[in-house]
């Protein structure tokens, strides 16, 4: 069975408050998800949205297409940069936890990347902005504790 995910990313100020929008179709199934966070970037919501989405999934092995306006997300793995820095240990990376994270789900499915052009209309992307936004603006914001409280593996010296 085959699962499109959008994602988007949103923060207002970068840093600040932000959120993250996704939206999951497969056949007649539809699913959105989003959560706010007090203090955050919009790469690491990006990222965040696409975590999530893939950790919805209740089986493993799926085959999953996602679509995101996210040139750092896209092109990080899509380019394979995500995997060099994982063999050299995210040195001088930043969101090394999210990364982290995203790698174990990742390669629990089949997952390809596909980049679509954001505010240009695409109608999943627009509703994944509008969730990103309402949750980086709802008053139930949350600590994004990998980005206020960065692990000491972030810190160079």
């Amino acid at each position: 069975m085959k699962i499109t995910l959008y994602t988007d990313g949103a923060a207002k100020g970068n840093p600040g408050p932000g959120g993250y929008g996704a939206v999951l179709i497969s056949g007649k199934h539809y699913k959105e998800l989003s959560e706010g966070f007090i203090k955050t970037t919009n790469n690491r919501m990006e990222l965040l949205a696409v975590i999530v989405g893939l950790e919805s999934l209740k089986k493993e092995g799926m085959q999953v297409q996602v679509f995101s306006d996210s040139k750092y997300v896209v092109d990080s793995v899509e380019k394979k940069w995500v995997f060099g820095w994982e063999k050299k240990a995210f040195k001088g990376k930043k969101n090394i936890d999210l990364w982290k994270r995203f790698l174990v789900v990742f390669r629990k499915h089949n997952v390809g990347f596909t980049w679509v052009k954001g505010h240009a209309g695409n109608l999943y992307n627009e509703k994944c902005d509008e969730l990103a936004v309402m949750a980086a603006e709802s008053g139930d914001l949350k600590p994004d504790l990998g980005f206020e409280k960065p692990s000491s593996e972030d810190k160079l010296f």
